[in-house]
């Protein structure tokens, strides 16, 4: 049986709205893939988040090792997405630590229904695609969740 992984983007949303997506969704632990957990967003930045998501009876994991490098984000922002792909697949998921890190999420996703998190609401110009695209590949399923715009 094929395990489903879900992932998400915060912009866009309010806390509720991005928790009602996932309570709805059935996710059980959500995976912050962001490199850097803090957002100018109320309610987004890690200890906030993971007190909201704990409240609604969700657990909360920071994949730090997997975020997107600074370059990586400055492509993003600049909205080159083939470039930040090229260096998130090189500086990250390409390296020990980063095949490591993508081993234990894909380990967390088989034990509990998994979210990977990032900012952006569209997923093909978040790294979370690509790492989405590297779990299809150890059999996964991937669902986009995008919840109800403020």
């Amino acid at each position: 049986m094929r395990k489903t992984v879900f992932t998400i983007g915060y912009e866009g949303l309010d806390p509720e709205r991005f928790t009602m997506a996932l309570t709805d969704a059935g996710v059980g632990t959500l995976a912050d893939v962001r490199a850097v957990a803090n957002s100018r967003k109320r309610g987004f930045s890690k200890n906030a988040l993971k007190a909201g998501l704990h409240a609604a009876g969700l657990a909360y994991d920071h994949a730090r090792t997997l975020g997107t490098p600074k370059a990586g984000r400055q492509a993003a922002r600049a909205d080159d997405a083939a470039l930040m792909r090229k260096i998130y697949c090189e500086e990250v998921l390409d390296t020990a630590d980063g095949s490591l890190a993508l081993d234990a999420l894909c380990d967390l996703a088989v034990r509990s229904p998994t979210c990977l998190m990032c900012f952006e609401r569209d997923p093909a110009r978040c790294h979370r695609r690509v790492l989405a695209e590297r779990m299809e590949a150890r059999g996964f399923i991937t669902v986009d969740l995008f919840g109800a715009e403020i």
